[in-house]
């Protein structure tokens, strides 16, 4: 499957209408207040390369960077605002001693939502993505909130992030069910190191209406083949540097640096960067809109483009699946079984709807 060839090559998002870019522009790097994101000057160069280029789908967060995120975009939207495609979150606690400034519930939303408007220095959000289950909420209350909030003016679309994929496919639903706006965008973590969301959430992304955008892509960077076996050891932190996110996170482990050393072999035989391959491969996933693209300088950013052109081979795609594949699970293994298959089907051939 040949990848999109330019940031301008858009794709509709979701069962939307919306068009966007095949790479979205990742800022939790912008701002330096968690000690390794990029400076405003660096910011902005690297913002400026994405949208001359074409790009027009910008991912931030309420929570990132403490805010800052949310405020250089603000300055670098000037002038252009129209023309970009904005998504922001709410969810997570931006004050600590209260309870209720974190969370899926109204009152979290609503105040995220009016805090967000004002760091973007924008009357209206294009997405906003629910960021993380919070385990409490009913889930009436989220979709009700967040039609108001589309009825409103203040959001266009909406999205979800980081939940079970069940409780994705119950809220649609209510959705449906009752005429609110219904999810778009579904925000995962996808990569080589992280697969297990092939077994549920994609492909209830696809049946649904969601478009997938991968989070991570590079797995905290182990994908680039920057870490080896020796910064296994350490403590994790969002503060401080960007391995001991990748720690603690559990993405530096024996299991990523194996598949970041086939990573490396391939790119190296295919005369690109392992960051370029695995960005790539995202793409393989029809039900994938697009990775999120998150770097701390231009050069990064500039290298990483190169995705775009790639082409994977048959068989390097086979030795990236084999290093990389995990157990479904139940009930998807089980199924897969041919003795499953063949008390189901006999010796019929039926060809499946997503292919």
């Amino acid at each position: 499957m040949a990848s999109p060839i330019a940031l301008d090559h858009y794709r509709l998002l979701g069962r939307s209408g919306l068009r966007v870019s095949p790479m979205a522009l990742g800022t939790m790097t912008f701002g330096t207040d968690w000690g390794w994101g990029a400076d405003e000057a660096e910011s902005r160069r690297i913002f400026d390369s994405y949208v001359d280029r074409g790009g027009n789908f910008i991912d931030t967060a309420n929570f990132y960077t403490n805010g800052t995120s949310e405020k250089l975009l603000g300055q670098f939207l000037k002038g252009q605002r129209d023309r970009a495609v904005l998504a922001t979150k709410y969810s997570l606690n931006m004050s600590p001693d209260d309870p209720n400034a974190g969370g899926n519930h109204r009152k979290s939303m609503v105040q995220a939502v009016e805090n967000s408007l004002r760091r973007l220095d924008t009357d209206y959000i294009d997405l906003l993505y629910l960021h993380a289950w919070d385990n409490l909420t009913p889930p009436e209350e989220i979709m009700r909130a967040l039609d108001d909030l589309v009825r409103a003016g203040k959001i266009n679309y909406i999205g979800i992030s980081d939940t079970p994929a069940w409780q994705v496919a119950r809220m649609q639903s209510i959705a449906d069910l009752r005429g609110w706006a219904p999810f778009i965008a579904l925000q995962i973590e996808y990569n080589l190191v992280e697969r297990t969301v092939e077994a549920e959430q994609i492909p209830m992304a696809a049946e649904l209406g969601l478009g997938v955008l991968a989070w991570s892509p590079l797995a905290s960077g182990v994908l680039t083949g920057k870490y080896t076996r020796a910064d296994l050891a350490g403590d994790g932190s969002l503060e401080g540097n960007r391995r001991g996110v990748a720690i603690g996170n559990g993405t530096l482990n024996q299991r990523s640096l194996d598949i970041a050393d086939i990573v490396r072999e391939i790119a190296k035989e295919l005369c690109c960067t392992p960051a370029q391959l695995a960005l790539a491969w995202t793409f393989l996933n029809p039900a994938v809109t697009g990775p999120i693209m998150g770097v701390r300088t231009l050069e990064q950013f500039e290298q990483n483009l190169g995705a775009l052109d790639i082409v994977i081979p048959h068989e390097y795609c086979e030795r990236l699946e084999n290093v990389s594949k995990v157990a479904r699970g139940f009930p998807h293994d089980f199924l897969a079984l041919p003795m499953t298959q063949q008390v189901i089907y006999g010796t019929a051939k039926v060809r499946p709807r997503h292919v």
